[in-house]
């Protein structure tokens, strides 16, 4: 099984699929998808088409996203909330958001080691990843 881990920032999908469970990262070119301008629909359905067509050409059934606090000072932007309304949406594909807070826990209870292919704006889907997969174990 594959699951795509997810962090949403600003107006971009930073992407992570990892495999089995030993945790392995797959090298893709793909590495983030853009939302362009959100006022525009042609835009927000270029942004839903190319992740769908991400999930379908990388087989992922499961992805889970790191949430984002809906008020205060460390709110997501608006695009960030569009951008996960279109990934839920996403027919055949179990979505799951998980909070800074567990994605830390996780990290306390369990060693993680983030490969070195990864880039450092990558980490955090990462281990969004890493949580799904421990969650199905």
């Amino acid at each position: 099984m594959r699951i795509c881990g997810i962090e949403l920032k600003a107006n971009e999908a930073i992407l992570v699929i990892l495999e089995g469970e030993t945790f392995k990262h797959i090298e893709i070119p793909t590495r983030k998808i853009l939302l362009g301008n959100s006022d525009k629909s042609e835009d927000v359905s270029k942004f839903k088409t190319s992740i769908e067509d991400f999930f379908t050409e990388n087989k992922i059934t499961k992805t889970v996203i790191k949430k984002r606090a809906k008020k205060g000072k460390f709110a997501g932007g608006p695009d960030t909330f569009k951008m996960e309304a279109l990934i839920q949406i996403v027919v055949n594909l179990e979505v799951t958001l998980v909070s800074p807070q567990a994605l830390a826990a996780m990290e306390k209870k369990h060693t993680v080691e983030i490969p070195v292919t990864l880039n450092k704006y990558q980490h955090v889907a990462y281990l969004c990843g890493i949580y799904g997969i421990k969650s199905l174990s």
